[in-house]
């Protein structure tokens, strides 16, 4: 076998300690604090940035437990999710046919007290009984 170059060897081990840690190093130095990045912030943008942190805060919070909950299970997460999804779509299609319903029923009434009054008659508003 030939003769070891132990210099060719000392400039690549420094050469790659200074990739694998200068690079690294070289970046958290350059890269701007959350704080410094909210300084930079207009008022405008700061004060939006704080009335929205705790509804931010609350939504993470929900999420890790909800992915917490769905680690216990046997099932993989990305279908718990997709089942979730689609139990939540189904309950916001229920929840919009009854505002729907709310609102028809709230112009029927409307339509209804307006009749009245084109007519002279009292108008009905709810209070039976008083």
């Amino acid at each position: 076998m030939g003769k070891v170059n132990w210099w060719l060897w000392t400039k690549m081990l420094v050469a790659g300690g200074g990739v694998i840690w200068g690079g690294p190093a070289l970046v958290r130095y350059l890269q701007p604090t959350d704080e410094e990045l909210f300084q930079k912030y207009n008022p405008e943008l700061q004060k939006r940035s704080l009335e929205r942190r705790y509804e931010r805060e609350k939504e993470f919070d929900d999420f890790v437990v909800k992915l917490k909950e769905q680690a216990k299970s046997d099932k993989p997460i990305w279908i718990l999710q997709a089942e979730e999804e689609k139990a939540n779509a189904t309950n916001m299609a229920r929840q919009q046919k009854l505002a729907e319903s709310l609102r028809l029923a709230e112009e029927v009434k409307a339509r209804r007290e307006a009749m009245r009054k084109e007519a002279g008659l009292p108008v009905d508003s709810g209070k039976q009984g008083k």
